[in-house]
């Protein structure tokens, strides 16, 4: 009874934790204003129940008709979604919400799915089950328990969807248009038409492409002509003079039949009119615009107002304005609130203005005129944005004799009018099309292969676009060997490859490299897929291991093939920098469109759009508690999620200043230290966005980002670059940031100011050079590059007055807008740093670890003392691909210590360590050989205090000397040898950080890289069955005894016909010991996750085993855990003591039953989240210290075996075979004195003993299906 009670008080705690997690999710919806109340009365699809005729709903279908739901038009077709499982049929039935779903699983679900799958998890659909559901692919699925049958219930249902591939698909006809003849007694057409849509945003200059007709066309008549007939006559029209000369007026009427024979007569009438005299010119003379450049004259009474203000609103002081003619004519000038004001202007109908202010594009308005001598006109100037690229060229690859077509496109204002092509940096004179961005090259020859880029430029300036490689095959010539590359995995301890104990086995690789496109390819303007090398052909392998044999597929054969178009995902946590607070539905912007929120802690997720180069984005806190974070964030082009954590500054407290006196603001005083300068407000310089001078009590913001403070690196905004005059993306040093905010004090409405004066201290500056080329800075928070806004020059020519006043360098500022400011100089001295990451610390070149964020910041060492920085200057961070990274920094080739650089890098969250330097430096170790190490000056961050972190390094970032044999091999280079420092192979000198883990094994019969999206291969036995989504599931084992143990989990197909009792691969992790539980430890043990396997056609259950090292007895097993397993058979045998045996869970289970699920787009940060909440015992928590007594699945006690004895583990390593065989016997003998509803086989997965069927939740027995392998 105590038993009962305890489960019972456990699903009611369940059920409670349900509905907590149902009422977050309504926050979340009321916090994102998305109101399911105005979709209550939308009609659902499939809404009818089956087996019940007269229904208005379409009748359920286990398996939509692609051709009835029109998918064949769609792009690619359409693809159905990974199941989804997210409520359990307690309460009133099961609940399977399309808005819960995407609650949990984020976007995984298409924005507009247009169907839905359901089946229970014993893979039935509702119908064969005689169940009432109700389905819409808008809102998902449900099953009511009152609605079913008499004493029956709703089953525990998973659901998928179908989504359009490529998120496109047709939007409804639109009505038929009028007849193209209206004409009596004529024929013609009329047509309608479809739209092409996507739920993305598609790729700029990419055309949508759905398969079918998007227009549609039908004969049509508008009947016969009646006998022609004259209508009234109209109106007499206005007098073509308005003054002065007689003029002419005229009125018309229309025959009512257009078919001969005419009406009789004229169809228009002239008459003389004569105006009145105009105003001031009694002779009649015409009035025109003049020809020169002083304003017309000569029409007294007629006055033209008008206002100039930026495309916010807000006045512009100071504007030309002209009158558009040839040439403009200078009207007026704006004054303080934006207005102008022109006197005896007589503009023509289609007379125009245009104004100019310098930092702004020109801009053009239209005279109105109400006919009694009054005109206005209003115009709104944009700022200048220098060009950035919106689109790169791409890579391409062709055979000799085909066409090629390479793209780029600019943004900014004005928006640039004119583009160059550079081939391998020379000029291409008349072959760019100079307005579009478009370059095309026919009839390719070899020597035309190399390196294109294009610039773009405006008024506002010019940028440069990436280089995009060409590549130009002679007849005959092949991009893709049919031969594989070497590509090596480890094999178990147990598996020695030869006589030298390798334990590597080369299972190939195909490089994921461009091929040759057709004839029909299409231009390259857009994110085409093309063509690339990939796999071709696996072979099965068996590999011997002590006594029997592992099956391993290896590449046999490479081709091209359609390229792999894996989602780019860039993900992470936005928290405050000063006390680690989440950003809660902070809003995220790309460029000027708002992409999404960040979530309740903090979290977001933003997908990469196609052939982004430079990905920027900005979080916006929508409480203006923390200044805008303007990000340039990292990501892996390949494919796959990378993790970042972004830090926004908090807003400093405002003052309160008197806008009607001059008032002085310092900036950077902070903690005791000198300020870099002062921000000087003269008397009436705060503005409202009128333009109206504000006098009243002001509340002042500005918060300051103090290089000299290194901690704060990490919340500055942007990546410190400009584009200069060529278009070329350079570096900056920086001074400080700084970001200001002004406000009225009673109304809190937002206030300008200018000119404002910035004052930068010069003893601040340490290096003499830099004084001369200080300047002021704006932030551009769509491109995430910075613009110039005033030079700083030495305050009345750098003399002071008095011993004890400081020089400054003073810069005039408006502050038009809320931008951040920038006191920076650009540097030339630029080299760059070679940096890998392995997956241990034995630093094999085929085990580098990719994906990795590593991070440079550059430190201004205090001079002796080059470990005490003054300050950082710059950042920069890098993913690491196959062959590592290449950082910028700032060097000097003069003084070695000149700037120095620290090091880190980061996995999905994780800091990776760096390799010591104390008690003694191994070169070897480092990466880097002497004389050239010494030189750099290695130290690891707890090189002084052992106390402190081991995951950062330290260097003097020395320009290698050319002329020094020792310097040429890296890991430092100069800034034009990137592609040297690129292409650089692993034996080449570089600096290393690896990752410190216990010790864990991964086997995979189907081998694929993590890192490499990919390299994923389509297969029954993969481990991961769907490549643009990864599942990762993990068992927490709990060991009681006086040391660590390897837990090993062997997956073996369990319920589906074409795997059963196959090998899908090994894991093995070492147990983690428990700080405050003694003679206790856990594993977190990954196991394959039970669901669809690649073909997306049936679930495979996989079969679990568990199995200790050392002498260990299963003690326990999670109640609930044994619970959900028998009510879910099959069961596996579990007589065993040794080991533990499940049949893998299709629901996602929690931290109640010792599962850990979780599912990303990334494969390696699915695991990571995971493990961390496996360490945790929660389902939501993250940690990397291990609690062993929560959230456990098994027990198992260990002691220590007799000298002599072999543990079933090492028996399993040593001589499976009979390990096996001592299994079997125990479980026959173990089922004559207890039999399972249904027996699995440990070795082979195939049930064994006698048949029995599962019931189904309606108590009807299905027929069995026959026994043994298939």
């Amino acid at each position: 009874m105590a038993r009962v009670a305890r489960v019972a008080q456990l699903v009611r705690m369940a059920r409670l934790a349900q509905l907590a997690r149902l009422a977050q999710l309504l926050v979340v919806l009321a916090v994102l204003g998305v109101s399911d109340a105005a979709r209550v009365a939308e009609p659902m699809e499939n809404e009818s129940e089956p087996g019940k005729a007269g229904t208005g709903g379409k009748p359920w279908k286990a398996t939509p008709d692609l051709e009835e739901l029109d998918l064949g038009t769609a792009g690619k077709g359409a693809a159905w979604t990974a199941w989804f499982n997210i409520d359990h049929p307690d309460g009133d039935g099961d609940h399977e919400s399309l808005a819960a779903i995407r609650f949990y699983y984020g976007d995984r679900v298409c924005a507009r799915p247009v169907a839905i799958q359901a089946r229970s998890t014993e893979w039935h659909l509702p119908e064969a089950l005689g169940q009432v559901v109700r389905a819409s692919p808008e809102r998902g699925f449900h099953c009511l328990h009152r609605e079913q049958p008499a004493g029956t219930a709703c089953a525990n249902y998973h659901v998928r969807f179908l989504c359009p591939l490529d998120h496109v698909y047709w939007s409804h006809w639109s009505p038929w248009s009028p007849c193209s003849r209206s004409a009596c007694g004529t024929r013609g057409t009329q047509s309608r038409s479809r739209r092409c849509g996507s739920a993305r945003s598609p790729a700029p200059l990419r055309e949508l492409r759905c398969r079918g007709k998007a227009t549609e066309r039908r004969p049509c008549s508008a009947g016969p002509c009646p006998e022609p007939a004259w209508t009234e006559w109209g109106a007499w029209g206005p007098c073509s003079r308005s003054c002065g000369r007689s003029g002419t007026r005229v009125r018309r009427r229309s025959c009512r039949t257009a078919k001969n024979p005419p009406c009789p007569g004229r169809a228009t009438e002239v008459q003389k009119c004569r105006p009145a005299p105009c105003p001031g010119n009694p002779t009649g003379a015409p009035s025109a615009a003049p020809t020169g450049s002083e304003p017309p004259a000569g029409c007294p009474g007629h006055t033209l107002r008008g206002t100039v203000a930026t495309a916010a609103g807000a006045a512009l002081p100071g504007a030309r304005v002209y009158l558009e003619g040839r040439p403009p004519a200078l009207l007026a000038r704006s004054d303080a609130r934006g207005r102008f004001t022109a006197s005896g202007l007589c503009p023509g109908p289609a007379a125009n203005l245009s104004a100019h202010r310098d930092g702004f594009a020109p801009g053009l308005a239209p005279i109105v005129t109400n006919g009694s001598g009054l005109a206005e006109a209003h115009l709104r100037l944009r700022r200048l944005e220098k060009p950035y690229m919106v689109l790169q060229p791409a890579a391409r690859v062709r055979e000799a004799g085909q066409n090629v077509t390479f793209c780029c496109k600019a943004s900014g204002t004005p928006a640039p009018q004119k583009y160059y092509w550079y081939h391998n940096g020379t000029l291409l004179e008349g072959t760019a099309e100079r307005s579009s961005g478009r370059l095309a090259l026919r009839g390719l020859a070899p020597e035309q292969a190399g390196t294109y880029h294009c610039k773009a430029s405006s008024e506002a300036g010019a940028i440069r676009s990436a280089p995009a490689q060409l590549t130009v095959l002679a007849p005959g010539q092949q991009s893709c060997r049919a031969e594989p590359e070497p590509s090596l995995v480890e094999l178990p301890s147990e598996c020695p490859q030869d006589a030298s104990g390798s334990r590597y086995y080369n299972v190939g690789r195909c490089p994921a490299s461009p091929c040759p496109g057709g004839p029909a390819e299409p231009s390259g303007c857009g994110g085409e897929s093309g063509l690339c090398c990939g796999v071709r052909r696996m072979e099965l392998r068996q590999v011997p291991c002590a006594g029997s044999v592992l099956p391993l597929k290896v590449v046999a054969e490479c081709g091209c093939g359609p390229c792999a178009q894996p989602r780019v995902l860039v993900r992470g946590r936005v928290t405050a920098a000063d006390t680690g607070e989440p950003l809660r539905f902070g809003h995220i912007f790309l460029g000027g469109r708002k992409v999404g929120f960040t979530g309740y802690q903090g979290s977001f997720t933003i997908e990469v759009p196609p052939d982004t180069q430079r990905l920027v984005a900005r979080f916006v806190d929508g409480q203006q508690r923390l200044v805008d974070a303007v990000k340039v964030l990292p990501f892996d082009p390949r494919g796959g999620a990378v993790y970042q954590e972004v830090k926004m500054l908090r807003k400093k407290e405002p003052v309160e200043l008197d806008g009607g006196r001059s008032n002085a603001i310092p900036l950077g005083e902070a903690g005791g230290r000198e300020p870099v300068g002062e921000l000087l407000l003269p008397a009436g310089a705060f503005l409202r966005p009128s333009g109206e001078v504000f006098n009243g009590t002001v509340k002042a913001s500005v918060t300051f980002v103090d290089p000299r403070d290194v901690g704060t690196a990490s919340a500055a905004s942007s990546d410190l670059s400009f584009a200069d005059a060529e278009g070329e993306i350079v570096p900056l040093r920086t001074y400080g940031m700084f970001a200001v905010e002004f406000r009225e004090g009673e109304s809190g409405a937002a206030l300008q100011a200018g000119p404002v004066q910035v004052r930068m201290d010069a003893g601040q500056v340490w290096m003499a050079e830099h004084l001369r080329k200080m300047k002021l800075w704006s932030l551009n928070p769509e491109s995430g590059l910075w613009e110039e806004e005033a030079v700083l020059r030495p305050a009345g020519g750098g003399r002071r007055r008095k011993r004890e006043e400081r020089t400054f360098l003073v810069g005039n500022l408006e502050i038009r807008e809320r931008r951040l400011f920038n006191l920076d100089v650009p540097e030339d001295r630029r080299c760059f740093v070679k940096v890998r990451a392995y997956s241990n610390e034995k630093f094999n070149p085929y085990e580098q670890l990719e994906g990795v964020v590593v991070s440079l910041i550059n430190l201004e060492p205090q001079p002796g003392f080059p470990s005490n920085p003054r300050a950082w200057g710059r950042f920069d961070s890098a993913v690491t691909g196959p062959n590592g990274a290449c950082l910028p920094a700032f060097c000097d080739g003069r003084r070695a210590d000149a700037y120095t650089a620290l090091v880190t890098a980061t996995l999905g969250g994780e800091e990776l360590e760096a390799v010591a330097s104390s008690p003694k430096l191994n070169p070897n170790a480092v990466g880097v050989a002497q004389p050239y190490l010494g030189k750099l000056g290695y130290r690891r961050s707890d090189h002084e205090d052992p106390a402190l972190k081991k995951t950062a390094f330290q260097i003097n970032v020395a320009k290698p000397d050319p002329n020094n044999v020792d310097e040429s091999n890296g890991p430092v280079y100069s800034y034009r040898s990137l592609r040297e420092c690129e292409e650089a192979p692993a034996s080449a000198n570089h600096l290393r950080f690896y990752r410190v883990e216990v010790d864990k094994y991964e086997y995979n019969v189907v081998p694929f890289k993590e890192s490499d999206v990919a390299s994923w291969t389509g297969d029954y036995l993969a481990w991961w069955p769907n490549p643009q989504e990864f599942r990762a599931c993990y068992i927490k084992v709990r060991l009681q005894g006086p040391q660590e143990y390897m837990v090993r989990s062997r997956n073996v197909g369990g319920s589906h016909p074409r795997t059963r009792g196959q090998l899908y691969g090994l894991r093995d992790s070492r147990s983690v010991r428990d700080p405050l539980l003694d003679g206790a430890s856990a594993a977190c043990v990954e196991f394959k996750c039970g669901g669809m396997l690649f073909d997306q056609s049936l679930a495979d259950r996989t079969l679990v085993s568990v199995v200790p090292q050392g002498s260990c007895r299963r003690t326990a097993v999670n109640a609930l855990l044994r619970d959900y397993l028998s009510r879910h058979p099959p069961l596996a045998n579990n007589n065993h003591t040794g080991a533990f045996s499940m049949l893998a869970p299709l629901d996602p289970l929690g931290h109640n039953y010792g599962i850990y699920t979780v599912t990303d787009q990334s494969p390696r940060l699915a695991k990571e989240i995971a493990i961390g909440r496996c360490f945790a015992g929660t389902s939501d928590g993250f940690s990397r210290e291990m609690r062993a007594g929560e959230g456990t699945a098994v027990t198992f006690e260990c002691q220590e075996r007799p000298a002599g004895r072999e543990s079933l583990f090492q028996r399993l390593l040593s001589a499976p075979a009979e390990a096996l065989a001592e299994i079997r016997r125990e479980m026959g003998s173990s089922e004559l004195r207890r039999a399972p509803p249904e027996v699995m086989d440990f070795a082979s997965g195939a049930p064994s003993g006698p048949a029995a069927a599962p019931r189904t939740p309606s108590g009807q027995r299905r027929p069995g299906r026959p026994r043994g392998r298939p």
